[in-house]
């Protein structure tokens, strides 16, 4: 998982030359946000997963920010923003606005498209679509901590176990070798 995690994402030079992440300048020297650990990319998951359900302004930023704070993987925050695009906007934030109107007890608007292109309708779904992002964003966001921290944790006890095993064979093939080929 570290080597693949490696490769995908950013090195810390690309992070200090982007122009906006880049404003952050010497905050981006911590150490911390550069680590692969348990506790750094689980906190990565649950920052870059809660931001990209927030309206899409600014989102990268937003979640090198929080990253910072945090001092969580960085490259990884601001990369899982990136699951909120074109394609997957559409169905995401019409869910969160749903799961808003259900928190405010009033009707949900259906799909319609030039209802959604108008708009005078917005002002109409700010306040569920805020609701909803939010509750989907924490939802999201502790999913994602809590599936990195098991998933991690899994890996290291079969490794653990791997490694047992190995010396568990490896002291058992010395026990099994006859006594006149070792040397005294």
């Amino acid at each position: 998982m570290k080597k693949w995690l490696k490769s995908v994402i950013p090195t810390p030079k690309a992070i200090h030359e982007n122009r906006w992440i880049g404003l952050f300048g010497k905050l981006l020297h911590d150490p911390n946000l550069w680590h692969l650990n348990r506790r750094s990319v689980a906190g990565a998951f649950a920052v870059g997963l809660f931001v990209m359900y927030l309206p899409p302004v600014a989102q990268s930023i937003l979640a090198a920010a929080l990253a910072i704070f945090l001092r969580v993987n960085l490259p990884i925050s601001a990369a899982l923003v990136w699951v909120t695009n074109p394609v997957t906007s559409p169905p995401m934030y019409y869910f969160a606005y749903w799961l808003g109107c259900q928190f405010l007890g009033i009707p949900a608007v259906g799909f319609d498209f030039h209802f959604w292109l108008d708009w005078h309708n917005w002002l109409d779904i700010l306040i569920p679509l805020l609701i909803g992002c939010l509750v989907c964003g924490a939802v999201c966001s502790l999913l994602g901590y809590l599936t990195i921290q098991i998933l991690w944790r899994w890996k290291l006890v079969r490794q653990i176990n791997k490694r047992k095993e190995r010396y568990r064979a490896m002291a058992e093939s010395r026990l099994k070798t006859p006594s006149s080929n070792r040397q005294t």
